[in-house]
C-alpha cells in the first residue's frame, strides 16, 4: 500500500499549529518601525505608541536607516521599515486553540485580493475551455511540435524564468496550467513536467531577480544600496541556474517519455487522471483552425499580454489583473453568443473549480498571521542576526543564505521580507565588512531556493492544480535544490572578495 502525505490544507494547518507552539517557546519582541504616508512627516511606531518625525534625510541617518529619502517620497518603499537597534522584548502573546482556528479565516481576509484573482481566472478559463478553442489550438501546436517537444521545455522554462527575474511573475503563473498540462501530456511527459516548467521556471526567476521591483529593488532600497550594484552577479546566476535547471528538467522529461514507468508520479501515485482534457496530436493532421477559433485564441493571448504589460508598464497589481480577466470573460461570452444565464453558470463553475486552490492560499496566509499576532517574527530575526554577527565574512554570508531559507518558511512575501529584514541585515553587514549587495543576493537566493518547497508559497496551489502530491514533487526537485544551493553559496562566497 502506497503511503502519501496529508493534503495541502492539512499540511498548512500543521504548520499553523507549529507556529502557534513557537509563540510559547520564543520570547515576544518587536523592532520599532518607520513609515511614510504623505506630507512632511514620518510615522515612528513603537510597541506603545506612534509619533511623528520630520521627513528629512537627517531623521533617517539618526535612526541608522540607510535609505535615501526619495525612496520613500517616490513610493519605492511603501511598507513600514524596521529600525536597527530598536528590538525590545514584549509581554508574550501566546497563541492558543482559538487563535489557531481563527488564523486561516484571518488569512482569507488578508489575502482576499489574490483569492479573487484565482477565482476569476477559474471563471475565465472555464469559458475558454468550454469554447473548445484551447483543444483545437493545442492539438494543432502539439502536432507541429511533434519530435521537438524538448524545445517546448527549453523555451517556455526560459521565458518563465525571465519573467520572474525581470518583473516578478509569481501568482500570474496559476493561469497557465490549464493550457500547458494537456500540451505536455500530449508530448508523452508526466504531470511533473508542466509544474517544473511553469512554477519552477518562475521560481528560478525569483532566485536570480535582476530587475524585479517586488524583491530586488525594494530590498536594495531598504538595505541602503543601489539596486544595480550586484546586477552583473545576478545576471550570471540567472543564466547559470536557468541553464542547469532546464538541463535537469529536459533530462527527466526524456526519461519519462522513453519509459512512462520511470515517472516519479507513476511510482508514488500510480496512474493519475489529468484535471484537463487530453490532447491527441494525431487528431490535428488534417484540421485547420477556423476564424472564430483564431479570434478566441487572440482574446486569450491578448489577456495575458495585457496582464504582463499592465504589471510592467502601468504598475498594475491584483485588482487590475482580476478586472482584466473579468472583462475578457465578458468578451468571450459575447463572441461565443452565450446567454446571460449560460455565461453566469459557466463562470461560477470555473470559480468552483479553483476554490480548493483559493482555500490553500488563505490557509497559508494564516501562518504569517500567527507569527505576527504572537509577536515572534521580529524575535526570530533578532536572534538570527545576533548569531550571524560573530562569524567571519564568508561564513556570515553563507549563514545569511541559510537564514533567509529558514525565514521563507514563515514569510513568503518578498517585499514583506525585504522591509522587515533588510534594514537590520544591511546595518549588520557594515559591521562585519560584507558588501551590501551580497546581503541582497543572499536574501534573493535564500527565498528563491526555499520558495520551491515552502508550504506558505505557491507550490501547494500549483500541485493542487495538476492533482499531484508534495511527496512526488519533493523527490523530483530535491536533487536540483542541492545543486542550486551549492551554486548560490559559491557565488556569495566569491562576491565577498569582489569589493
Amino acid at each position: 500500500m502506497k503511503r502519501s502525505l496529508p493534503s495541502p490544507i492539512s499540511i498548512l494547518m500543521l504548520v499553523i499549529i507549529i507556529a502557534a507552539a513557537a509563540t510559547w517557546l520564543i520570547p515576544a519582541g518587536k523592532y520599532n518601525t518607520l513609515s511614510y504616508v504623505s506630507g512632511n512627516q514620518f510615522v515612528y511606531s513603537t510597541p506603545g505608541a506612534d509619533s511623528s518625525l520630520p521627513f528629512t534625510q537627517q531623521t533617517l541617518d539618526s535612526l541608522q536607516v540607510h535609505i535615501p529619502l526619495e525612496k520613500f517620497s517616490s513610493g519605492a518603499i511603501r511598507k513600514p521599515v524596521s529600525v536597527p537597534g530598536t528590538y525590545q522584548k514584549l509581554t508574550s502573546k501566546r497563541q492558543g486553540i482559538i487563535q489557531v482556528l481563527m488564523a486561516p479565516i484571518k488569512g482569507f481576509y488578508d489575502s482576499v485580493d489574490i483569492i479573487l484573482f484565482v477565482l476569476f481566472i477559474g471563471g475565465f478559463m472555464q469559458l475558454f475551455n468550454e469554447s473548445g478553442a484551447m483543444v483545437r489550438g493545442l492539438t494543432s501546436l502539439s502536432y507541429s511540435m511533434k519530435g521537438k517537444e524538448s524545445w517546448l521545455i527549453i523555451i517556455l522554462c526560459f521565458l518563465f524564468s525571465f519573467a520572474g527575474s525581470s518583473y516578478g511573475m509569481a501568482e500570474e503563473t496559476l493561469v497557465f496550467y490549464p493550457v500547458m498540462v494537456p500540451l505536455f501530456l500530449a508530448a508523452g511527459y508526466d504531470l511533473l513536467v508542466p509544474v517544473a516548467v511553469i512554477f519552477a521556471g518562475s521560481q528560478l526567476g525569483t532566485l536570480s531577480s535582476f530587475t524585479n521591483p517586488f524583491s530586488t529593488i525594494i530590498a536594495s532600497n531598504a538595505a541602503g544600496v543601489n539596486w544595480s550594484d550586484g546586477l552583473n552577479e545576478r545576471i550570471v546566476m540567472f543564466i547559470l541556474t536557468t541553464f542547469v535547471s532546464i538541463w535537469y528538467f529536459v533530462r527527466y522529461a526524456k526519461k519519462v517519455k522513453a519509459d512512462p514507468t520511470a515517472s516519479i508520479v507513476y511510482k508514488i501515485h500510480g496512474p493519475v487522471q489529468s484535471l484537463y482534457p487530453a490532447i491527441h496530436p494525431s487528431d490535428a493532421k488534417d484540421s485547420r483552425i477556423d476564424n472564430k477559433t483564431k479570434l478566441l485564441l487572440l482574446i486569450f493571448l491578448c489577456s495575458f499580454l495585457g496582464m504582463i504589460a499592465g504589471v510592467v508598464l502601468l504598475d498594475w497589481w491584483l485588482t487590475e489583473m482580476t478586472a482584466l480577466f473579468f472583462g475578457s470573460s465578458i468578451l468571450l461570452a459575447i463572441v461565443l453568443k452565450l446567454s446571460e444565464n449560460t455565461f453566469i453558470k459557466q463562470f461560477i463553475q470555473g470559480c468552483k473549480d479553483m476554490f480548493a486552490v483559493a482555500m490553500i492560499i488563505g490557509v497559508a496566509r494564516g501562518v504569517t498571521i500567527i507569527l505576527n499576532e504572537g509577536q515572534i517574527s521580529d524575535s526570530i530575526l533578532y536572534y538570527a542576526a545576533n548569531l550571524a554577527s560573530t562569524m567571519p565574512p564568508v561564513l556570515f554570508i553563507v549563514m545569511m543564505l541559510v537564514l533567509y531559507m529558514i525565514f521563507t518558511l514563515f514569510i513568503s512575501s518578498s517585499s514583506g521580507m525585504a522591509v522587515l529584514t533588510m534594514p537590520i541585515m544591511g546595518a549588520l553587514a557594515v559591521l562585519v565588512h560584507v558588501p551590501g549587495r551580497e546581503i541582497v543576493n543572499a536574501y534573493l537566493f535564500g527565498m528563491g531556493i526555499m520558495g520551491f518547497i515552502t508550504p506558505t508559497g505557491l507550490v501547494l496551489p500549483s500541485l493542487a492544480l495538476v492533482g499531484i502530491g508534495f511527496k512526488a514533487w519533493w523527490k523530483f526537485i530535491s536533487p536540483l535544490l542541492l545543486i542550486l544551493f551549492i551554486l548560490c553559496a559559491a557565488c556569495l562566497a566569491i562576491g565577498i572578495f569582489l569589493k
